[in-house]
């Protein structure tokens, strides 16, 4: 009797290897998305992450550290982030008429269009289906995925709820 590679006989190797594929299909995922956005709107989904929470305020503006606070990134990252969208004329930043120390970072017209442009972020679905998850579903695939982190020695990587594969900060490639 031989043995079949693809479907092995003993359950603990089926079921590491389901996991592996699943956590591969996260990454590609990922990849695609990041793929497709760029193609749509020339974006990374942390550019996207700052447009959205731009469109999402009353006078669609933010200083760079709430900016920072909400996204869980640096506030250099930011200023990063905010650099390549000011060169796109996608945001812009201006003084505070009141208190001149204070900058804000303001979405544009054109930012309004892109984000409008853009496929759906990939966390958004992520976030839609986890909201629909019962209390205790919700814990347990929290519980869950920091037990892979652990698993892959990743919990000391320093990371912010925005999937994309690399540095937040980097210009596109």
């Amino acid at each position: 009797m031989t043995r079949d590679p693809v479907f092995p006989r003993d359950p603990a190797i089926a079921r590491s290897d389901a996991a592996l594929i699943a956590l591969r299909r996260i990454l590609r995922a990922t990849e695609q998305y990041e793929r497709d956005l760029a193609q749509a709107v020339g974006l990374t989904p942390a550019k996207l992450r700052v447009l959205q929470i731009l469109a999402g305020r009353d006078d669609r503006t933010a200083t760079p550290t709430a900016l920072a606070t909400q996204m869980g990134v640096s506030q250099a990252t930011v200023t990063a982030l905010v650099d390549q969208l000011d060169k796109l004329g996608l945001t812009q930043r201006q003084r505070s008429s009141t208190d001149r120390r204070q900058l804000h970072v303001i979405l544009t017209d054109n930012g309004a269009t892109a984000l409008a442009e853009a496929p759906d972020a990939l966390q958004q679905h992520f976030v839609t289906g986890f909201h629909a998850l019962h209390d205790w579903e919700q814990a347990m695939l929290v519980a869950s995925l920091e037990r892979v982190a652990a698993m892959l020695n990743a919990q000391g990587i320093d990371a912010s709820p925005v999937l994309t594969l690399g540095e937040i900060g980097r210009a596109p490639t």
